[in-house]
């Protein structure tokens, strides 16, 4: 493949004539489901308080908002350092962008124009939902927007220094904090520790998507761990995410923090072994990566839906 040809399924103009499905397929809606499951895991930390069906709704739509935004961004300044250009490695759809600059679907205003826009509708319906329940989910709402930003933006460019992990996680993290703030009107401790698990699963999505990635991006000078780090070394991190999560999971039952009934969700385990043998197995092999992405993603979705199902259940029970 070179270095332009758009590979089979990657959209080119004359596949998104309709603007409607050309704006929406840019913020790679397929992945904005992993937000929804956040948005459901804060739900249901928050049942003990009357639930707002109008504020939920509400509050999927913001939190799915600024996911695309932040696809839409990261797609931006990936065009700009040139990683997206150069990548002969990519898994689409689920590495190496959305592809829609470098195949001429949209131009590089138009994705930037596009991410302003989606974070500006964030801002608006935010500063609504802030008068409505408290000043609180302004802290909450500010954060993820930056850390959104700073991710992918100069000059901060946080996954070019290795912090890329840490951004992800505390992003996913606010969405469970967030959604259960709108529901409880007030800060809890509680969305904050069950959301932990969750968070370091989505983490290991962004982990596992920079191995596909890594020769492009250490041109570009994108120096994540994945990058630093030799393939075979660099895998055993996605062991180490994966343990620090259900060690959570694990410790939040123990301590009381969870029913029992909560290690229902220790069933994302299945997907996410499998993803770590295959990436552990092909870690230099980026073409033999896709199952491990896709369990990945699978895991991360996973845990989140079990655990609000097991969380509702005890209370209806």
């Amino acid at each position: 493949m070179s270095k332009t040809a758009a590979a089979p399924m990657e959209p080119t103009p004359s596949t998104l004539t309709n603007p409607v499905k050309r704006y929406l397929l840019a913020t790679r809606p397929a992945f904005l489901t992993i937000a929804l499951a956040g948005c459901l895991l804060g739900f249901a930390s928050a049942l003990e308080s009357t639930f707002s069906w109008p504020l939920a709704l509400l509050t999927l739509f913001l939190a799915i908002a600024t996911q695309a935004g932040v696809n839409v961004f990261n797609d931006y300044y990936d065009h700009l350092n040139g990683t997206d250009a150069v990548n002969v490695d990519r898994l689409f759809p689920f590495t190496g962008g959305s592809r829609f600059i470098q195949n001429g679907v949209m131009s590089p205003r138009q994705m930037l124009v596009y991410a302003l826009v989606l974070f500006g509708a964030v801002i608006a319906g935010g500063l609504w939902l802030i008068g409505t329940r408290g000043s609180g989910l302004f802290w909450i709402g500010i954060a993820g927007l930056l850390i959104g930003w700073a991710y992918s933006a100069p000059p901060l460019k946080l996954n070019s220094r290795g912090l890329g992990e840490i951004c992800v996680a505390a992003g996913f993290l606010l969405i469970v904090a967030g959604a259960d703030f709108v529901q409880r009107g007030a800060m809890s401790a509680t969305p904050w520790l069950i959301g932990l698990p969750y968070a370091l699963l989505v983490t290991n999505i962004l982990y596992v998507n920079q191995f596909p990635d890594r020769n492009a991006d250490l041109q570009a000078g994108k120096r994540h761990w994945v990058a630093r780090l030799e393939p075979s070394i660099a895998a055993r991190g996605y062991w180490l995410i994966l343990a620090l999560s259900m060690l959570m999971l694990v410790w939040l039952v123990a301590s009381g923090r969870l029913p029992l009934l909560t290690l229902v969700s220790l069933l994302a385990l299945i997907p996410a072994l499998k993803a770590g043998q295959v990436l552990s197995a092909h870690a230099a092999e980026p073409a033999k990566l896709a199952p491990a992405v896709q369990m990945t993603i699978l895991a991360a979705h996973l845990q989140p839906v079990l655990l609000s199902a097991a969380l509702v259940w005890t209370l209806l029970a």
